[in-house]
């Protein structure tokens, strides 16, 4: 049986390429949400739909063609998680969407959150862990999941917490890590300034991500919070630096230019168990 899924946030860097994902698994008539209209082509077998999430339409289900399952990836302020416009305004706008979804019959959702919800706790991340939201983008994140929670007491839907860790990749915004080195190697520089880059993340290429999304939104779990991740801590300096290689790049690490950032603690990284039970429960 086909699955239909929407994607709100299509339009970006990690939409673009679930959208992709999803195309090539195959098995699924997809609707691309966005406020506003498409640029490129579309990939096959994907249609595309405007939507203001803001002002949605009462019967806002109905006009997504009734989809199985909806993959949240939509949220604005983004890269200033310090900002209070993340639980003053998105999330508010972000819960009357999905909630007048729910009532409408949506009978599953995927909704992307951050491992910034677990604050500022180092070593691997468990999703049994309590989260501890550092920043405004992860308090108003974490605030959403609670919110969909409480709903489920009122109305039968399926949820899936996709806490996405660190992600890089094409098409990723020009102030991204990635997107300044990709910048810095096609204007010829001989260095890149940065931190130390001892800092241990847990990295995975965007396409990665989107494949995983896509495989979880097609099982249509009921799967709770899960960690979309790699499992195992990279440094930065060996990220950039294998980037780098991959590129043939001559020039050097300018180390230490900048410092640590302080919204983020030095080592952590997610433990991917429960991602592997629930994609190998739906093979």
């Amino acid at each position: 049986m086909v699955t239909r899924i929407a994607v709100t946030g299509a339009g970006g860097f990690i939409g673009r390429h679930v959208l992709d994902a999803l195309s090539a698994a195959g098995g699924s008539e997809v609707i691309a949400v966005t406020r506003s209209g498409w640029q490129g082509e579309l990939p096959h077998g994907v249609r595309h739909m405007r939507m203001d999430l803001s002002m949605p339409s009462p019967d806002a289900w109905q006009m997504l063609d009734r989809p199985d399952v909806l993959v949240h990836l939509a949220w604005g302020g983004l890269p200033n998680y310090s900002s209070h416009h993340h639980f003053e305004s998105e999330l508010p706008v972000h819960y009357r969407f999905l909630k007048g979804l729910v009532e409408q019959g949506l009978p599953a959702l995927l909704c992307a959150g951050t491992c910034f919800e677990y604050g500022m706790r180092e070593g691997m991340l468990h999703e049994s862990q309590q989260p501890q939201p550092h920043n405004c983008y992860a308090f108003a994140k974490d605030a959403l999941r609670r919110q969909l929670g409480f709903l489920r007491e009122q109305h039968a839907f399926a949820l899936t917490w996709a806490r996405l860790f660190y992600t890089y990749g094409p098409g990723q915004p020009a102030g991204s890590l990635y997107g300044q080195f990709q910048a810095a190697v096609v204007r010829g520089e001989r260095e890149f300034p940065m931190s130390g880059g001892e800092q241990l993340r847990d990295y995975l290429p965007v396409q990665e991500v989107a494949r995983l999304v896509g495989a979880l939104a097609l099982s249509k779990a009921d799967a709770g919070i899960v960690n979309v991740c790699a499992g195992g801590p990279t440094s930065v300096r060996k990220l950039v630096e294998g980037w780098a290689r991959e590129q043939n790049w001559p020039g050097a690490l300018a180390l230490g230019r900048y410092p640590y950032p302080r919204h983020e603690p030095m080592a952590f990284w997610g433990s991917d168990a429960k991602l592997r039970r629930v994609l190998e429960a739906a093979a």
